[in-house]
This record gives C-alpha cells, sequence and structure tokens, in this order.
C-alpha cells in the first residue's frame, strides 16, 4: 500500500531493490522469461526487469477504479454512488505462450505482447474486473463484476461463452467475481460474491455443480488437488474442503473471521490467511489446525476488534457515522489488526506471504 513493488532475498529477507509506482500496488507479480509483470492502480499493466526492477514498458488502460453502486451494501445514502471498501484486489497478470493476460477497472480484458507490450486485443465486459484470469488450453477464464464467468479465445479475444451467476440490483451485495478460476481436468473452479462456489466446464460453460455458501463472498481463489476443492468464505468465517466432482462438503474449518486469502497446498498441508491476523495451516486431508501463526498486531488489537478465541467482536463494529462512511472506519480496523488478505507461497520448505501491518512474513 506504500506504493512500491519490493524484491526480496529469500532466505534472508533482505531487500534487493524496489520499483516506486504512484498509487498502492494491489496486484500480484508474475514472473516469466526474465520479466516481471503487475497491474498498476494507475490502469496499467507494467513489465520490469526482474534483475534490476527498472521498467521495460507501460500498457495504459482506458482508466481504473474500483466497483461501486448506488446504495451498495444498503448503505445510506441510497442516492450516491459509493466505491467498495472491499474490492481490495487487482486482477494479476497471467502469462501463456508469449502473451499477458489482465482486466482491469475500466470493464475490459486485455492482452498483450509478452515482450513488447503492444496490445493485441481486449474484450469488454460491463463492469470492473479485477479478478485474475487463468489459462488452459488457449482459453482465457475470467469473471467480472457484470455478474458473467467468461470464456476467451487467447489468439482473438472472441467469447467462447459466459456463465450467468446471480445479480443483486438493489445492493449490489451479492454480485460479482472477485474469486480468480482454477482450471483442474477439464472442470473450471471459481468462487463468486453471490454466495457460491461454481464448478463449470471449461470447453462448453455448462455449471457442473454450485455450493452455496449461505450468502457469504467467495473471494479467494479455489485450490484444487486429490479430488478436493479448498476455498474460505467472508462473514460466514468458514474454510472448507468441498469435494470436486460433487460440490458436497467433506470437511469444514471454523475460521474465525473473514477469509479474502487464497489458499496454499503444499505436502500435507493447507496454508491461508484470515483477516483477524492469523495463518493456519491445516490437515489437507481433515481440515484439522495442525499450526497457527498471530501477526503482533493481531495480538495488540488495538481497536479490540477480536474477541479471546480470535472470532470478530461484533461491538467493535458498530456504526460511527450511520452511512457508508462506516465501511471505510471498518476496513481500517482490519489493517490495524495486521490482517492476512495476501495469499501464501509455499517453497523450499518456508510459507511467504504479506500483512496489513506492513510486513512480509517467512516462516518455516
Amino acid at each position: 500500500m506504500d506504493g512500491y513493488l519490493y524484491a526480496v532475498d529469500q532466505s534472508t529477507g533482505a531487500e534487493k531493490w524496489k520499483f516506486k509506482s504512484r498509487m498502492p500496488i494491489a496486484s500480484s507479480p508474475t514472473v516469466s522469461g526474465g520479466i516481471l509483470y503487475f497491474v498498476s492502480s494507475v490502469g496499467a499493466l507494467a513489465a520490469l526487469d526482474i534483475g534490476t526492477g527498472k521498467p521495460k514498458w507501460v500498457l495504459p488502460t482506458e482508466f481504473e477504479r474500483k466497483f461501486e453502486a448506488r446504495n451498495l451494501h444498503g448503505l445510506p445514502s441510497a442516492s450516491q454512488t459509493i466505491p467498495d471498501a472491499w474490492d481490495v484486489f487487482m486482477s494479476s497478470p497471467a502469462v501463456d505462450n508469449g502473451k499477458v493476460f489482465f482486466g482491469s477497472g475500466d470493464g475490459n480484458v486485455y492482452a498483450a505482447d509478452a515482450q513488447t507490450g503492444l496490445l493485441l486485443w481486449k474484450f469488454s465486459t460491463k463492469d470492473v474486473v479485477h479478478a485474475s484470469p487463468a489459462v488452459a488450453n488457449n482459453t482465457v477464464y475470467i469473471g467480472s463484476w457484470d455478474s458473467y464467468l467468461y470464456a476467451l479465445d487467447a489468439d482473438t479475444g472472441q467469447e467462447k461463452w459466459a456463465f450467468k451467476t446471480g445479480e443483486d440490483p438493489t445492493i449490489h451485495n451479492q454480485v460479482g467475481f472477485q474469486s480468480s478460476p482454477a482450471v483442474v481436468d477439464g472442470i473450471v473452479y471459481v468462487g463468486c460474491r453471490d454466495a457460491h462456489v461454481y464448478a463449470v466446464d471449461a470447453a462448453t460453460g455448462r455449471k457442473k455443480w454450485d455450493y452455496p455458501t449461505s450468502k457469504s463472498w467467495v473471494v479467494g481463489t479455489p485450490a484444487v488437488r486429490d479430488g478436493m476443492v479448498y476455498v474460505g468464505t467472508s462473514d460466514s468465517a468458514r474454510f472448507m474442503a468441498l469435494d470436486a466432482k460433487t460440490g458436497r462438503l467433506r470437511f469444514n474449518f471454523d475460521a474465525k473471521a473473514y477469509m479474502f486469502s487464497s489458499a496454499a497446498l503444499a505436502g500435507d498441508l493447507v496454508y491461508v490467511g484470515d483477516h483477524n491476523g492469523k495463518l493456519y495451516a491445516l490437515d489437507a486431508k481433515t481440515l484439522k489446525l495442525v499450526w497457527e501463526f498471530q501477526t503482533a498486531a493481531s495480538k495488540k488489537d488495538p481497536f479490540k476488534v477480536l474477541n479471546p478465541d480470535g472470532s470478530l467482536n461484533q461491538d467493535a463494529f458498530s456504526p460511527v457515522f450511520g452511512d457508508f462512511e462506516d465501511m471505510y472506519v471498518d476496513f481500517y480496523k482490519f489493517i490495524s489488526l495486521g490482517a492476512i488478505m495476501s495469499s501464501p507461497v509455499v517453497d523450499h520448505g518456508s510459507v511467504y506471504f504479506g500483512s496489513t501491518d506492513g510486513n512480509l512474513y517467512a516462516l518455516q
């Protein structure tokens, strides 16, 4: 959120270089062929030299913005267009076959030449695209806040199919994609803010199953392995393992607070972050807790957001202004708590993740 993209030594945490953007960076970097790609909050795809952090090229989009709507989440005033504080992530680029694909707040999905940044095509949706694309079999899969999951031809940008999810025309709460697809064995697995996890046939766009989550958003990207789909929810504070073929709930973990983090699978464990400032390591076969790590800010809990068991103290979220500003106040309380909204990465026996307390962590 300080507007820097950092390159950090994996074993020591020492800074190698940093690149300054004009705005906070909410896109995860992608590295391919010696080039690092990220989507800037200014409204551009940037390509940096991986060794030096020096820019190679920038492809501007039309503009960038958060998802916004009137009467958003039922917050006053009903006539005012409100940017969504919970629209946390930008689209993160995907590289495949010499092309870079990403979404934008201008409502378009873009494809650029990975070496030159030349625009190859763009596809227009009807709202903000902050989900990240998945590419498989020369097809780009990506969701939009217009309630559709799209399958696009990677070479031309032509639509192959569009899968419709729920709408919420009154308060715009139960609608739209922040979750990014995972494509496994010809099935697209994806979460939606319409409170479902979907499994869709990758070739046809036909629904295989959907799992309802009690009106809780599914923001993280599903992790899929050994016939199970792992994904967390927001308000119901659950981390779930679903049967990949049927969508039935196999195991459930009480995560205590919202989960926007996407899980990482490594060995016998699942690693995932939580808004309460905890990183959980769970047994992949049972979702039993193996260990947890809590950020220092979460232990301090300056606004007393947490109950002793790590669940959310609802009294801490009492209205202050009585209008949409309360959404931003609540969001800041999670910032103060060292919430883990980023998604962990596991490599060489360490798990790496970022926190809103301003730290990058490496744990054994």
